[in-house]
């Protein structure tokens, strides 16, 4: 499988702090893939170093076959909307669209000005008079219309209400569809994760702690419930994830790609929230999945 960014070791220090540090990570190209993770985790980080807004101070960084930022041709493949889905409030729309011709060779200015046809927004209307819906609208069809191999989405709905965040995200699905490009999107909610996202990436403290399609995450991880009994007794394929213990009782998260077959045990399934909860609060000193079959890293 090919992959679209590739990282090894990766690092960026700020004076004596480390935003992200020894970060292994392969995003398939393709795929709608979403990066979750914990505040602190490094996925923003993660993401300006993948748009060649910062370098790295540790390890290596390729996006679509190149170092970020190397050069306009590398430039192009890249599209980036921040977080804060930046506009200059002064420029009208038509302004920003005229801004993106002339800073993109491969600039599709009938792409832009169809999607802010179809958002029935005017052309003439200052970018600060916008709502933050119409703002983070703005910010995609300048994404998009730069006709990137790679779309690079930094929490782009984390400030919207959640109808323009739901109208954001399906109008991000359609355009997917449509234009066939791979997009890495980070996200703190992952509800609009699974409703959007074929593919998903678990960051916390730089490291990732599960990789896989989401419809496989799914299928191998189970709640198992019974008496009380120490995790290790369980079978070799059984990977626990989190453990917890009553009195009488063990609830288990664990990961199998076989059948439990212990009449013991209660099996429950799991949803992506559960899944993604689980390795987020997973002891750090947890001993990681090393398995090939979802792209564990370490």
């Amino acid at each position: 499988m090919s992959a679209v960014l590739r990282a090894q070791d990766l690092g960026k220090r700020y004076k004596q702090r480390w935003a992200l540090q020894n970060c292994d990570l392969d995003v398939p190209a393709g795929r709608v893939v979403g990066l979750v993770g914990p505040n602190g985790a490094g996925k923003s980080t993660l993401l300006n170093l993948a748009s060649g807004m910062l370098t790295p101070t540790a390890g290596t960084i390729e996006v679509c076959g190149g170092r970020p930022a190397s050069g306009p041709a590398q430039l192009a493949k890249v599209g980036f909307v921040a977080q804060d889905t930046p506009t200059y409030a002064a420029l009208s729309i038509a302004d920003h669209l005229r801004l993106g011709a002339r800073l993109n060779p491969g600039w599709d200015d009938a792409l832009a000005r169809d999607r802010i046809r179809q958002l029935g927004l005017d052309l003439k209307q200052k970018a600060g008079r916008l709502s933050g819906g119409q703002r983070a609208q703005l910010a995609l069809t300048l994404g998009l219309a730069k006709r990137p191999e790679l779309l690079i989405l930094d929490e782009p709905v984390a400030a919207l209400d959640p109808l323009a965040r739901r109208e954001f995200m399906q109008d991000l699905m359609e355009a997917v569809a449509e234009h066939e490009l791979s997009v890495v999107l980070s996200s703190h909610l992952v509800s609009d994760v699974e409703r959007t996202c074929d593919y998903v990436i678990v960051l916390v403290d730089s490291r990732v702690q599960v990789a896989g399609d989401i419809d496989d995450l799914v299928a191998c991880h189970h709640r198992l419930t019974g008496p009380r009994r120490a995790p290790d007794t369980l079978p070799a394929g059984q990977h626990v994830i989190t453990a917890s213990h009553t009195d009488r009782q063990t609830t288990l998260l664990v990961r199998t790609d076989t059948a439990v077959h212990d009449p013991v045990w209660t099996v429950s399934p799991l949803d992506l929230e559960d899944i993604v909860l689980a390795y987020m609060t997973r002891p750090a000193d947890a001993v990681r999945d090393t398995r090939p079959a979802l792209e564990v890293l370490r």
